[in-house]
């Protein structure tokens, strides 16, 4: 298969998984990334291992990231869209950067194109006007640059942490009814680090359930539940007072509505669909939550067009390289189809 190219638009943990296995079997390949450095949301996830690992998934997309970037069979492109393509093999496509546009020519495409973040500022947790309310994603990278965790307001450690579940999805309100699969884990594991750098530090944890994904987690999750304040509630405000953020949430138990007073909120924002206009120039389908339908297997073995990822709906590190591993299998029988 050494004269075949494919196109994979999206350098995420998917994206990078489908190149990898493609080169493995002789298939060179174009990956386009709009972003300005390869590797996904993942890219800038930190581990969580608190003296051993925690199957956070964080090494996962460091080393497919460090492999690609080595492999003289995948071409990465950043900084790039997809301005124009055809719907059909072979694939003519115009991509373009910053500095020029260049054409493609390849004979199958993987689309995956991961997701887009839930803007936090559309709910009532004061993100964006109080400085020590930041999501999940901006704390992985202050553990990840600074190895440890600090307000943003006076760069102090905080005492007192509230991490909130669910923030954009499971939400009927939205129409965000999926659950985004990735947040309870991520969370309960950082939490689970920040106690080990800082065992005084007291941690409230607001959820609706919580979530099991991932190997081994229920037995992890017993062993850190006793060492951090489980509240099985979501806030409805977060306000601020003085130098506090107060956190107002109804009580069950009391029946009672009840303000607590924290240092810094930590907000799981939910995964939701991005929406290139790849998916339109290919005629994807979508699913009514606007994520990509996944294609059958026979109909992309015939088209050449293949989705990977959370372009399909939410998923964790490791479901991702192994849907990533799928589509390039799958072209793999489409390349062995139409010889």
């Amino acid at each position: 298969m050494t004269d075949k190219k494919v196109l994979i638009v999206g350098a995420g943990v998917a994206g990078l998984s489908a190149a990898l296995l493609l080169s493995k079997n002789g298939v060179k390949t174009i990956v386009i990334e709009k972003a300005s450095y390869p590797g996904g949301h993942a890219a800038s996830f930190t581990c969580k291992a608190a003296g051993k690992c925690v199957k956070c998934g964080a090494c996962i997309a460091e080393d497919k990231l460090q492999k690609a970037k080595t492999d003289g069979n995948i071409e990465i492109f950043t900084n790039s869209v997809i301005k124009k393509i055809s719907a059909a093999a072979p694939f003519k496509a115009i991509a373009e950067n910053k500095a020029k546009q260049f054409n493609i020519s390849c004979d199958a495409v993987i689309t995956a194109t991961g997701f887009t973040l839930f803007n936090p500022a559309l709910k009532p947790y004061g993100y964006k006007r109080f400085d020590n309310v930041i999501t999940n994603f901006e704390l992985e990278n202050m553990i990840r640059e600074k190895n440890r965790i600090q307000k943003p307001s006076d760069k102090k450690n905080p005492n007192k942490i509230a991490f909130i579940q669910c923030v954009g999805s499971r939400d009927a309100s939205l129409n965000h009814l999926w659950c985004s699969k990735t947040c309870c884990g991520s969370a309960i594991r950082m939490a689970s680090l920040i106690k080990d750098k800082s065992p005084d530090t007291e941690i409230l944890f607001f959820y609706i359930d919580i979530q099991n994904f991932g190997k081994d987690f229920n037995s992890y999750y017993k062993k850190i539940k006793d060492k951090i304040k489980m509240i099985r509630a979501i806030p409805a405000d977060i306000f601020e007072a003085e130098k506090d953020l107060l956190i107002t949430y109804f009580d069950k138990k009391t029946d009672k509505s009840i303000d607590e007073a924290v240092d810094m909120a930590i907000l799981s924002v939910g995964i939701t669909p991005n929406k290139p206009k790849i998916v339109r120039m290919l005629n994807l389908k979508t699913e009514n939550t606007g994520f990509i339908s996944k294609p059958k297997i026979n109909e992309a073995i015939k088209s050449g067009i293949f989705a990977a990822g959370a372009a399909l709906c939410p998923m964790n590190i490791e479901e991702a390289s192994v849907s990533g591993a799928s589509a390039a299998r799958g072209v793999i029988k489409y390349f062995d189809r139409i010889e």
